[in-house]
């Protein structure tokens, strides 16, 4: 079997391993109930299924490295709940002892050895480094809209960003080197259990805020010219910097049509068709949703009447690795706005890239 099956089983089979592993656990462990009730219980089984759902999309793509990060960013999210890396070493080789066991596959040895890798990774040093320094660009107003944010104050907040634009900053330098690193810093903040849930929902409402009180700015008719269709892949809800990348599209002169998440794969081809797209830009910032995006890469190409439209993809599982974009079958990619820019703009003229240049995502 091939990589791709391999990892198609494991993800079909993932919710009825995790609930083995589940089980497994609390028999070795008895101690968890009592430190995390039953509660804990379904959180273990549900972060189960979610490190064998990467460890599927790993394997999928031949990328061990996506597994890797993903088990350094859940050692360091669970450790803000009191769950220490012997547990999590515990769980992992649970999976592996449940895999043995009920995988029947001949690529399991591959998938055994991904997941070693993810073991090994436990016991690595993480850094606590962060997104924003007063030494990068508005690195100090960035600074400040964080921690107005963080403050619930939304007005302090977008007052900074007019500050800035009246001391001659850009409407790009703010996506850029404001509104981007904070989303980054929010992220990592929650993932260390500095922020709660709520709060990050609440920093990211009131930058999308921000970002609609700007558009009177710099809004203009459309560009009559090049087309970009933008979208996250399947229940995706990270939106934020794909619709960054389409403003700063729609600043060059692109006509852009965001649809932005949970928009099926045939009201996107749909689309597509009916604004006669030149560039499609998919956001995937969940590693297990790598396989619908390849899907829907698929989708596009086997229909003749989007079959020549140039795909670019973005987001996290791409900035791990770098060669990704290739493997799922898209044309390009990028993890900046202005780079992504470039990027389409040589897409349309040459057809192809010989290298990668980096795209904005949350």
């Amino acid at each position: 079997m091939t990589h791709q099956e391999a990892g198609e089983q494991l993800l079909q089979s993932a919710g009825e391993l995790a609930d083995k592993v589940t089980d497994k656990q609390y028999l070795l462990q008895p101690d968890l109930m009592q430190r995390f009730g039953e509660n804990g219980r379904m959180r273990t089984k549900q972060d189960s299924q979610y490190s064998l759902n990467y460890l599927a999309e790993s394997v999928l793509v031949k990328s061990p490295n996506l597994f890797t990060h993903y088990i350094s960013w859940l050692k360091t999210l669970l450790a803000g709940y009191n769950v220490s890396s012997e547990d999590l070493a515990v769980n992992l080789r649970l999976i592996r002892e449940t895999l043995e066991e009920e995988f029947d596959n001949s690529s399991k040895d591959l998938v055994l050895d991904y997941l070693e890798m993810g073991v090994h990774q436990i016991h690595q040093r993480e850094s606590a480094q962060g997104f924003i320094y007063d030494s990068l660009p508005y690195g100090k107003a960035a600074q400040a809209y964080l921690s107005a944010l963080l403050d619930g104050k939304r007005r302090e907040a977008y007052h900074i960003v007019e500050t800035e634009l009246e001391g001659g900053a850009s409407i790009r330098d703010i996506y850029q080197y404001i509104f981007q690193p904070v989303q980054y810093e929010i992220g990592r903040l929650w993932q260390i259990s500095q922020i709660s849930v709520a709060q990050e929902h609440f920093c990211t409402a009131a930058t999308q805020a921000c970002i609609s009180l700007l558009y009177p700015r710099w809004l203009v008719e459309a560009g009559h010219g090049k087309k970009l269709v933008a979208a996250c892949v399947g229940s995706e809800q990270h939106e934020i910097g794909l619709r960054m990348l389409t403003d700063v599209f729609e600043m060059e002169g692109w006509d852009t049509y965001y649809l932005g998440a949970n928009v099926p794969n045939g009201s996107l081809v749909e689309a597509i068709q009916r604004h006669k797209g030149d560039v499609v830009a998919i956001s995937v910032t969940m590693t297990y949703h790598l396989h619908l995006a390849k899907e829907l890469i698929q989708m596009i190409r086997s229909n003749p009447a989007t079959a020549h439209v140039k795909i670019m993809v973005g987001g996290y599982p791409f900035n791990i690795d770098q060669d990704l974009w290739k493997t799922i079958g898209a044309d390009g990619y990028a993890q900046g706005a202005d780079e992504a820019v470039a990027v389409a703009e040589t897409l349309l003229k040459n057809g192809t890239i010989t290298d990668h240049i980096e795209m904005m995502t949350d």
